[in-house]
Parts: C-alpha cells; structure tokens; sequence
C-alpha cells in the first residue's frame, strides 16, 4: 500500500477534474497526496442515468489499473457509479461522494434532503439512498431549472440557485442538505457558511471516510504482522 489516494472523476471534464482535486487535497491536508484520474468515455458532466450507468465500466477500470499504487480511492459522482463492483474488485479502502455524504447528513438520525442541478437524475439518487438504507431519512431532491451544463458555466449563478434548492430542502424539514454531485464542489464550500442547518459537501466527507478506512486497514496490517512475528 502506498501512500496516496486516487480520485476518480466519472466525468470526462479535465478543470473538474483539478476543482475537485484541490477541494479533497484540501481535505486530506499534509498526510496523504491526492491524484486524479478522469474518465474519457463519458460526457464532460453525467447528467442522466443512462450516463452514469454507462460510467460505471470505466470507473471500474481505472480504479482496478491504479488500485496497486495506492492507498485508497474516491469515486468522485454522486451516484457512485461502479463503486459496489470496484469495492469487491480490489484490495484497498474505496468510497464514494454519494455513499460518504449521506452517511454523514444521517448522523444523529437526522433527516435529510439534496440540493442539485441534475433533475434527470433524481431517481438514481433516490435509490442509492434507499440502496444505502436511508429512503425514510429523505426528505426530497430538489433541482434548479434550465441546462446543468450552462448553470455550472456560471459560478454565481450556480450558487445562488443552489442556495435555493437548499432553501427549499429546509422547507421540506431536512436537517441538514447535501449538495448532489462532485462538479459542485465549489459551490457547496461556499453555501456551507450560510445556513445554520449543516449544509453537507460531498468530496470531503469521501476523503474523511477514506481516510478513517485507510488508517483501519493499516492498524490491522499492522497487527497481523505483529502476531505473526511472535
């Protein structure tokens, strides 16, 4: 195991790809360097379910070619396309921004809603949440309107109608919000200072699972070779 993480962005988008990079390095600080791998078959965002079904494949290859160079990897689309196939495939931690999120708005017993700009989407959201055992903790998926592409074009545009959704969420009684999808980091970041409700942002909740799980699996590496040395 070396000491890195890989993050896979299922998108074919090269500047998401670094936008997301930064945001989990910011996450991971000074132990663990984070890499990315960006997918080349899919479009520059998944917007539907045939699209994110459709990554699934590739998320597998790439996480199954650098999985030996690794310590552990983030599938970086909510959705977590592949993540379940990649998990059983390789022998190091793997998580998903879908996955960690809502694991994280649902601390507590806390309900939850989903803030995003992929309405297409939706019911795949809906059923990795049930997927995940949490279909009673959401409280609905709310989505901006007009083209998600020409929306993430415009960063404050794309916050101010995020913060909308957000709003909206809370309408709807969730306790905390997670911002759907690993292209809107950058705007979940800065919605989190604005609301007393826990707005959630899904690429550092990947990276502190990832992290909790790497340093597991290396305390238990540890221990087999400890007893055996005995």
């Amino acid at each position: 195991m070396t000491g890195h993480i890989l993050l896979i962005n299922p998108n074919s988008s090269q500047a998401t790809s670094a936008m997301m990079q930064v945001i989990a390095q910011r996450a991971a600080g000074d132990g663990l360097a984070v890499a990315v791998a960006t997918a080349t078959r899919s479009p520059a965002m998944i917007v539907t379910e045939e699209d994110l079904l459709a990554a699934a494949a590739e998320v597998v290859d790439i996480g199954m070619g650098h999985a030996a160079d690794c310590a552990g990897i983030v599938v970086s689309a909510f959705g977590d396309p592949g993540l379940d196939e990649l998990r059983e495939r390789v022998d190091i931690p793997v998580t998903g921004i879908c996955e960690a999120s809502m694991q994280t708005a649902a601390q507590g017993g806390r309900s939850f809603g989903v803030a995003t700009t992929t309405p297409l989407l939706a019911d795949a959201i809906a059923g990795r949440a049930a997927t995940l055992g949490f279909a009673e903790r959401l409280t609905g998926i709310r989505c901006t309107a007009g083209d998600p592409l020409a929306l993430s074009a415009d960063k404050a545009a794309l916050t101010a109608a995020l913060g909308e959704m957000v709003e909206a969420c809370i309408g709807d009684g969730a306790q905390a919000v997670i911002i759907g999808g690993g292209p809107l980091g950058e705007a979940a970041g800065v919605l989190q200072a604005h609301y007393a409700t826990p707005v959630i942002s899904p690429i550092p909740c990947a990276i502190a699972f990832l992290l909790d799980q790497i340093a597991s699996a290396r305390g238990r590496t540890r221990r087999t070779v400890a007893t055996a040395a005995k």
